[in-house]
């Protein structure tokens, strides 16, 4: 089986992607079709031995519409494909036509009657002969014109006895044009194409959200090369893995690697969304796309272009469409039935009331006008715009979300359940306390404290170098060194023994006092790992140790449930004690500790049925069963953005926690648009079908409604780009 991608001209609607299904959906040796309507693709598996790619393009040419394979070899894996002048105004052109055609009709009609009135309203009871030869071969052409793009799709539906817009849409024209209508015929043809090509534009605008994120990595790049040591200059794409890039002040970095000289301040929103600029310097990380501020600086590459975080961001944006939101299959499905049933109903109203006393040419007008507004584009497409739209706003912000059903199940979703570490902290020990005794300094106690520590590579001793270093505190020579398996260390400093360690240490050496045994069971309860430094004669103090809270920890749960998540619990695999300290310095409503991954699984499983649908945010790696479990997995952190991408429902590209409340208004948001377009689009529609019945309503005034209710749920939905 092969796997191609083809972008479709032309795909703006579901009725289309339905057109392709049943064309290309019937060749034999067809496996599976998807398609994303936003970004117009359509992608085949098919068997080589039965099926070739020139009977998949015939069978698109089939259903109306033009395919062309995608370019595979694009470093972003999102090529646009070159189109000619006439491919990309065709449907402008034809539409203006119908629509000049209409207005030089009607401009006919009024100065060979001398009176515009009688030209607005020639057709309405009068017989077909009242309209001059010249002004129906305009209204002729413009109904040509103006329904060049649709007929098309109409005799295919037809063929296939499939009913859709474009089915309705030519039935009600052609009705028009049988009883005389020729002023209404052109005029709904021209409306139609006009919406059609509004539509169209929409859908591109969204299209272009997204092509705007490929403009971000530049298309060359200078590097080193070897032996020699010259300058070469490459598109990205040829770039050779490992080598040394250089970037100057104000370029863009044009792949992801790992700096190895100069020190530069880098503008990573487009990657991780944080609003100011990231300090690089040697053994930093830096990601395409991203913009290099203020230092000229080399870096190694680690990625080939195609699988950079930004082309790995871009084509989860737009593979995210296929993972549709339960309200888009409900719409969907919804259509698929309301399509034929509002044929049924024209029917209906065509034949029934005259056999009741009604006339028949009346009755039929309004059948057309029924079949006009029950047009169901303007509810399909607004959906899937809104989809986008959202993902597209949350892929600006730094919030990767893998596809419209995770968008929903977040705006959906009232629990919480947070990892302790790398998320509520931050994940990397700290010296809390250092408590001097019997006479020593600080800086005394620190400098001893780095000197025995200095040859150890145990976390906590690692927090006591970056806090020497931090105060700028010199260690000691320490000589002798001797480990302590388990308990800790000591060492010859200035000719006097000296050694550092647990409390465990502290009650062998013999040496505990109350009051120090009190100092280090209050660090003990806070949830402090306490080390003791002493020499042969007495304890020199106390340092506590402890994985820090993130500063705007307890703001995000006040945030969270400020966006109306009601229940909000911790995990960890730490102890109790340190768990409950964290848990209540921010502020959760739930805390279980000394959880291993199975344990945080089943947690996961507790809290769903205890309190429903519920979010996990962990790092993306040791969470993962939990992550996989919950409704929506959510990870954090530019540092394991790579496993996050790749594990979680929705990754958060930077360590910014105000992200996970803007996620849970960006999804409610989202999801009211959503609500308001269907229950819009439907409204107008019933309005419009109960003034039909009324008689009340005519064809162009139905098409300018379904026109204008298709324009309004599409800008509504396109707020959501300016998130």
């Amino acid at each position: 089986m092969e796997k191609r991608t083809y972008r479709i001209g032309g795909m703006d609607c579901a009725e289309e992607v339905n057109a392709l299904k049943g064309a290309v959906g019937k060749l034999p040796g067809i496996g599976d079709l998807d398609f994303n309507l936003i970004d117009g693709t359509m992608t085949v598996e098919f068997n080589t031995g039965q099926l070739n790619e020139v009977l998949i393009l015939d069978a698109a040419r089939r259903a109306g519409l033009e395919a062309e394979a995608v370019d595979e070899t694009c470093p972003s894996g999102v090529c646009a494909i070159e189109e000619g002048w006439w491919t990309k105004r065709s449907r402008a052109v034809m539409c203006w036509c119908s629509g000049a055609l209409v207005l030089a009709g009607f401009v006919t009609h009024a100065l060979l009657h001398g009176d515009l009135l009688h030209a607005l309203t020639a057709g309405e009871g009068m017989a077909h002969h009242q309209f001059p030869l010249p002004v129906i071969l305009l209204y002729a052409a413009a109904v040509v014109t103006g329904g060049w793009f649709f007929a098309p799709k109409a005799w295919m539906a037809l063929r296939r006895l499939r009913a859709d817009m474009n089915l309705l849409m030519t039935i009600a024209v052609i009705g028009a044009m049988i009883i005389g209508q020729w002023f209404e015929a052109g005029t709904v043809t021209f409306l139609f194409a006009l919406s059609l090509l509004l539509e169209s534009w929409s859908v591109g605008r969204a299209r272009r959200a997204i092509r705007a994120l490929v403009n971000m990595t530049p298309p060359t790049a200078r590097y080193i090369s070897p032996p020699d040591g010259d300058i070469t200059e490459k598109p990205v794409a040829e770039v050779p893995l490992g080598a040394i890039v250089l970037v100057r002040p104000g370029e863009r970095i044009p792949l992801d690697g790992i700096v190895t000289k100069g020190r530069t301040s880098v503008n990573q929103a487009p990657i991780t969304g944080e609003s100011m600029p990231v300090t690089k310097e040697e053994g930093a990380e830096v990601f395409a796309g991203t913009i290099n501020e203020d230092g000229a600086i080399e870096f190694k590459s680690t990625k080939p272009a195609a699988d950079t975080t930004l082309a790995r961001i871009i084509r989860m944006v737009e593979e995210a469409q296929s993972r549709r939101a339960p309200v888009e299959q409900w719409v969907e499905k919804f259509a698929r039935t309301y399509t034929p049933a509002m044929i049924a109903v024209a029917v209906l109203v065509a034949t029934v009331p005259p056999l009741f006393g009604g006339q028949w040419g009346r009755w039929f007008y309004e059948a057309l006008v029924i079949l006009v507004i029950a047009c169901p584009c303007a509810l399909v497409i607004s959906t899937p715009v809104s989809i986008v739209a959202a993902l597209t706003a949350a892929a600006r912000a730094g919030v990767l979300i893998k596809g419209g059903a995770f968008l929903e199940a977040a705006g959906r979703v009232n629990v919480f359940a947070l990892d302790k570490t790398g998320t509520l902290t931050k994940g990397l020990p700290e010296v809390q306390e250092i408590v001097p005794l019997n006479g020593h300094s600080r800086d005394e106690l620190l400098a001893r404290a780095s000197a025995l520590e200095a040859h150890s590579e145990h976390p906590l001793a690692a927090a006591v170098l970056r806090k020497a270093r931090l105060e700028n505190v010199q260690p000691l020579n320490a000589e002798n060194f001797r480990a302590l398996k388990g308990r800790g260390a000591e060492a010859t400093i200035e000719g006097r023994p000296f050694w550092v360690g647990s409390h465990r240490l502290l009650h062998e050496k013999g040496v505990e006092e109350s009051e120090t045994h009190a100092r280090a069971q209050r660090m003990e309860d806070a949830g402090h790992s306490v080390l003791v430094v002493g020499s042969d004669r007495h304890v020199c103090g106390l340092i506590s140790v402890a994985d820090s809270i993130r500063p705007e920890a307890s703001d995000l749960v006040r945030q969270l449930r400020a966006a109306g998540v009601q229940h909000m619990a911790m995990l960890t695999g730490d102890n109790q004690g340190t768990a409950d300290a964290v848990g209540l310095a921010v502020g959760v409503d739930e805390v279980r500790a000394e959880l291993l991954p199975e344990d945080k699984m089943l947690a996961i499983q507790e809290i769903e049925r205890n309190h429903g649908a519920v979010a996990m945010v962990g790092d993306g790696v040791n969470d993962a069963p939990a992550l996989a479990t919950a409704t929506i997995g959510i990870a954090m952190g530019a540092a394991g953005t790579d496993a996050a991408i790749e594990t979680a429902d929705i990754a958060l590209m930077s360590d910014d926690l105000a992200r996970l409340p803007w996620l849970v208004r960006h999804a409610r948001r989202s999801l009211r648009i959503v609500r308001q377009n269907i229950i819009f689009a439907l409204g107008v529609k019933a309005a419009f079908m109960a003034l039909a019945l009324a008689q009340v309503a005519t064809l162009w005034m139905a098409i300018a409604a379904d026109m204008g209710a298709s324009l309004l749920v599409i800008f509504n939905a396109l707020r959501l780009l300016r998130e």
